[in-house]
């Protein structure tokens, strides 16, 4: 069996070490470090690090989570291409029959996923549990109540639902964070107007994780806090932060870090379709939906829709303020598999995938390997 490797800054679990990566089968056989003083050691060489896990994305560069087939291939190769080996294809806000089709559309492909793109772990549903005045940009005639909805039209979107997302504070919305939590889906707090009661009930009952941080959910205020604070404060919990200076200033992502344990930070892009595409307009869950440069809005209005941006863009923007390689590395691999269960991929390590980025200095990606076979970055 023929043998690869990858050599560069290896971005270890605790820090960036030269060294090399033995591959074979698809899986990293041996890990060797060199010590400083060799005379490879210098920021020329390039890092390598885990491949990015997206667990929130609606699509790239044209293609749409909620499209067909051939859609989602197009959108696996395109996220692939910008150094994500791993993603759930991420639904917005639609009527339950329409979920429960969207559901078995992936359920079918997952099989059959081209090797040339990343790989589909499952799915996510953002909504129909959301709160009405924190909906964003879900259409508000889709949101439903859980203690409305019969549990045989849950059941057809619950074989591979990883993530869900819903607001604690709906009638019904306890029992069915619990029951989702028994069975293995990791139940994501957001669109909500919990206040602080509220949101940690929500977690007590089972959920482990918040749907973009500070973004549609009741906030940080000194008299009636809301989901920010509860989430910021419960250790168990992860928080989705979208690092694209658009959603979260950058003055608070200090914040986050210093309040959050460093293994319960995931980047996501809750990037759209039209990501990656340039300025224009499309749709997504029965809106309109305006890109004009970083910004992706409801057409006429201020009110964000998602972004534009990729992984490797928000791993370049965290090193870019300062936060260490190897955390920004894992809040895009390692922790984001953690929340799913997932331990066989994510870390340089003997045993592991070999579902790797090759990243310059800037942290553009160079190259992608997904199960040991590199692929060319998008441009």
């Amino acid at each position: 069996m023929a043998t690869t490797d990858a050599r560069g800054r290896l971005v270890l679990d605790d820090r960036v070490a030269v060294g090399r990566l033995s591959i074979e089968g698809g899986r990293i056989v041996a890990v060797e470090v060199e010590e400083p003083g060799s005379r490879a050691f210098g920021d020329e060489l390039p890092f390598v690090a885990p491949g990015f896990v997206d667990v929130h994305v609606h699509g790239w560069g044209g293609h749409a989570a909620m499209g067909d087939r051939a859609a989602l291939d197009g959108m696996a190769r395109a996220l692939l291409r910008r150094g994500v080996t791993s993603f759930l294809p991420t639904a917005v806000s639609a009527p339950l029959a329409e979920l429960a089709s969207f559901a078995g559309r992936v359920r079918d492909w997952l099989p059959t996923a081209p090797p040339d793109g990343a790989e589909p772990l499952g799915i996510n549903l953002e909504g129909p549990f959301l709160a009405p005045s924190r909906r964003g940009a879900h259409a508000e005639a889709f949101l439903r109540v859980p203690a409305d909805v019969p549990p045989a039209s849950i059941g057809p979107l619950v074989d591979d639902l990883r993530v869900i997302t819903i607001a604690p504070e709906l009638p019904g919305a306890i029992d069915l964070i619990r029951s989702l939590a028994a069975g293995g889906v990791a139940v994501s707090l957001g669109h909500s107007a919990a206040t602080l009661a509220e949101a940690r009930a929500g977690y007590d009952a089972g959920a482990t994780t918040t749907t973009h941080l500070f973004n549609a959910m009741s906030g940080v205020d000194h008299r009636a806090p809301g989901l920010a604070v509860a989430a910021l404060l419960d250790d168990r919990a992860y928080v989705e932060l979208i690092a694209d200076g658009v959603h979260v200033d950058r003055a608070l992502w200090p914040l986050v870090r210093r309040l959050k344990p460093p293994d319960r930070l995931v980047l996501v892009s809750d990037a759209l379709p039209l990501a990656g595409t340039g300025d224009g307009r499309g749709r997504i869950g029965g809106l309109e939906v305006e890109v004009a440069g970083s910004r992706a809005t409801l057409a006429g209005t201020t009110t964000l829709a998602g972004s534009v941006i990729a992984l490797d863009t928000a791993v370049r923007n965290l090193v870019g303020e300062g936060v260490p390689v190897p955390d920004a590395v894992a809040a895009a691999s390692r922790n984001p598999l953690a929340l799913l269960g997932m331990t066989d991929r994510g870390r340089l390590a003997v045993g592991q995938r070999a579902d790797l980025v090759e990243l310059y200095g800037d942290v553009r990606v160079r190259r992608v390997m997904r199960r040991g076979e590199w692929f060319a970055a998008d441009g």
